[in-house]
């Protein structure tokens, strides 16, 4: 059984997160069974950035980072504080246990922003969101990353980077090849109705 932890700063965006419990749920009760995951926050209760809160299944600072397999972490937006939780200390420490263990990263949008903040993609392929005329890509680039615009989904090593909420399932299903195998991934998409 693998473990991944899904690291949700506030302000997260819920539809990030919810294509990560779905694929590797769809894999715990139809797939090859294999997978947890653990919602994990800051925070008692988290603020969506749409609203609504949520409670994580547990806080950080009850966790020990070396029983995960894998890091999770959904985008979020600057109007609902998602940087002051993303772009802090400790999510940063999060992310740099994960790299230097070579587990795998998922990341969705601009979460791929408290990646490079975490120093981790430094002279490092990645993306983030890529909407035109918006700042996100350059911000990426002035941390010190190889930023590759005209891909929505940018793998380096253990690191997926993606461009837009599109991406998502895509990321999701990338994390769950990582941690099972690609004739696994083939099964539960077909379960879950991909063609």
């Amino acid at each position: 059984m693998t473990k991944t932890l899904l690291l949700l700063a506030n302000g997260f965006e819920s539809y990030e997160a919810s294509v990560f419990t779905d694929v590797l749920g769809w894999n715990l009760y139809e797939g090859d069974k294999t997978t947890e995951l653990v919602s994990v926050g800051m925070h008692p209760q988290l603020k969506c950035t749409w609203g609504y809160s949520n409670i994580p299944n547990k806080q950080l600072d009850e966790i020990d980072l070396n029983d995960y397999d894998a890091l999770a972490i959904p985008g979020g937006f600057e109007e609902a504080d998602f940087y002051q939780d993303a772009f802090s200390s400790d999510f940063s420490q999060v992310i740099r246990n994960f790299d230097d263990r070579n587990k795998p990263i998922a990341s969705i949008c601009v979460a791929a922003l408290a990646l490079g903040k975490s120093g981790v993609l430094n002279n490092r392929q990645a993306t983030t969101y890529s909407f035109p005329n918006n700042p996100r890509q350059d911000q990426l680039a002035a941390m010190g990353v190889k930023v590759i615009r005209d891909k929505s989904l940018v793998v380096d090593k253990n690191i997926v980077t993606s461009s837009s909420p599109a991406t998502a399932l895509d990321v999701a299903f990338w994390l769950l090849e990582q941690l099972t195998d690609s004739q696994n991934v083939k099964n539960v998409k077909a379960r879950m109705g991909f063609k």
